[in-house]
């Protein structure tokens, strides 16, 4: 790939964060041994550790070495990379520390920048601020901000309307990583590229749909964070929209970055609203338990806290309905959580079964079609068939086979989710990011759930850590007469 168009200033503060080392710097240095980048492009982390550039470098790779598997670190790619590193030590909240920033950017002006904002919230206003103050925007420039974007509709706006200020919408590019998955984007590719699916992906042919993001870990070091935001907040308002958006969406009239978001919006302006008896009926909350994952016993979510009570959902799972003519009748099975017997996130598309069957099968159930989307821990996808047992058998027997769709892997490395987002911001390229509508449709539909939480409508319920979550979440959906995928 050429990379002449790829030559910008890349700015990365709050880059000796922990997602900075973990996710941020691997991805650029993946992208610059790739030659994705530009090698005269510079990547200048901004912090306000005040150390030299070398003693930057040697931690720099020191993470790298620490969170990069064995084989994809190279001391020669690192020898070419480190020479695009730089620091700069500034106070996030003075904008008088920024002129460091200003005589080393300055020194090629003309060049592409991207301000990556890996900090808190509560600094991207005054970053934006010190960056306009030093004149270091310029039309070209652009900005990526990090979620958490608020915690309702309210302080989302507060968040955005403080980036606005200096920057246009066209500029900022608010970061999902799970859009920046392969399987991800190959959702567009499967539904609008294959004359099979198209007629068949509406309420006429498929009877509900799954959405499951579990992790088996627990918060972690996150826990102050966490214990603000919840599972609703945390995971339900963005990754889990976002796919359902992908899954429910209108084919674009192009895969031009606005032709595709409008569509998106679209869906999440559909979105039935929560009355308070929904949310009784339709939502579903819990808390972890003691338990056990990996036959390791693991503590409950207030232990170790100092703190005898939490109001702070670690799971949630909610029925969606959709209100337009493609998926009127349609339930969407949304739900996440922590501490769950395995790390597994995947959409499932279940088909209606057959009208009427004319195969005995020695009383055994016919299954429906599924296709499963498989995005963690290996992304895959798979459409699940009927097919006859091999062999002579009195009746014919018919058995649940998959077809696997994947499409075989060109490169010896899968990349990573970051790499791509990356990429496209330094591409101008914002068809995976989202737009300002999308966020505040996302946070409507969303806050009339958390309101309703805050007055207990729906009680917190409780599960043990290794479990599926608690079983009012297998209660909602088999009221409807279904079960989830992994039941």
């Amino acid at each position: 790939m050429s990379v002449k168009n790829n030559l910008c200033d890349f700015v990365l503060f709050g880059g000796h964060g922990d997602l900075a080392f973990r996710k941020l710097m691997p991805a650029l240095y993946h992208l610059c041994s790739d030659n994705y980048i530009s090698s005269e492009s510079r990547i200048i982390t901004v912090s306000r550790k005040d150390i030299s550039r070398e003693e930057h470098i040697e931690l720099v790779k020191q993470k790298l070495i620490e969170f990069l598997p064995d084989d994809s670190f190279s001391n020669e790619d690192f020898e070419k990379f480190k020479a695009q590193l730089y620091m700069v030590s500034v106070d996030f909240s003075n904008i008088d520390s920024y002129e460091k920033l200003k005589d080393l950017l300055n020194q090629y002006d003309d060049r592409d920048r991207v301000n990556y904002l890996s900090t808190s919230p509560d600094f991207f206003g005054s970053i934006c601020q010190a960056l306009s103050k030093w004149e270091l925007i310029a039309s070209t420039s652009r900005v990526v901000l990090e979620k958490p974007l608020g915690k309702d509709l309210q302080s989302s706006r507060d968040i955005n309307e403080k980036v606005l200020k200096y920057f246009q919408e066209d500029q900022i590019y608010r970061i999902d990583h799970y859009l920046g998955k392969d399987t991800v984007q190959n959702i567009m590719a499967l539904r609008f590229s294959n004359r099979l699916f198209m007629p068949l992906w509406n309420s006429n042919h498929i009877d509900h749909v799954q959405i499951t993001v579990a992790e088996s870990v627990g918060v972690e070091g996150r826990w102050g964070y966490y214990d603000e935001y919840g599972a609703l907040r945390d995971m339900i308002q963005n990754h889990l929209m976002q796919l359902l958006c992908l899954i429910a969406m209108e084919p674009p009239c192009s895969l031009d970055a606005n032709s595709v978001r409008d569509e998106k919006v679209k869906v999440l302006r559909s979105l039935r609203k929560m009355s308070l008896s929904d949310i009784e009926t339709k939502t579903v909350r819990g808390q972890y338990t003691q338990g056990a994952i990996d036959g390791k016993p693991v503590p409950s979510y207030l232990e170790g806290h100092d703190i005898s009570s939490s109001n702070t959902e670690t799971f949630a799972a909610i029925r969606v309905d959709v209100d337009n003519w493609r998926w009127n009748g349609v339930p969407f099975y949304i739900r996440t959580g922590k501490r769950m017997q395995r790390r597994n996130s995947e959409i499932v598309l279940q088909f209606k079964s057959v009208p009427h069957s004319i195969f005995p099968n020695n009383g055994a159930t016919i299954c429906s079609n599924k296709l499963v989307i498989t995005l963690q821990p290996n992304e895959s996808i798979e459409l699940k068939l009927m097919n006859k047992v091999p062999g002579i058998s009195d009746t014919m027997r018919l058995q649940q086979v998959d077809l696997e769709l994947n499409a075989p892997l060109e490169t010896k490395r899968k990349p990573d989710a970051y790499e791509r987002l990356i990429l496209d911001v330094i591409q101008a390229n914002a068809t995976l990011f989202m737009r300002l509508d999308e966020v505040e449709a996302a946070w409507k539909w969303s806050d009339e759930i958390i309101n309703g939480w805050e007055e207990n409508i729906v009680p917190l319920k409780t599960y043990t850590a290794g479990t599926n979550g608690p079983s009012a979440s297998v209660q909602l959906i088999a009221q409807d007469g279904r079960s989830w995928n992994d039941e």
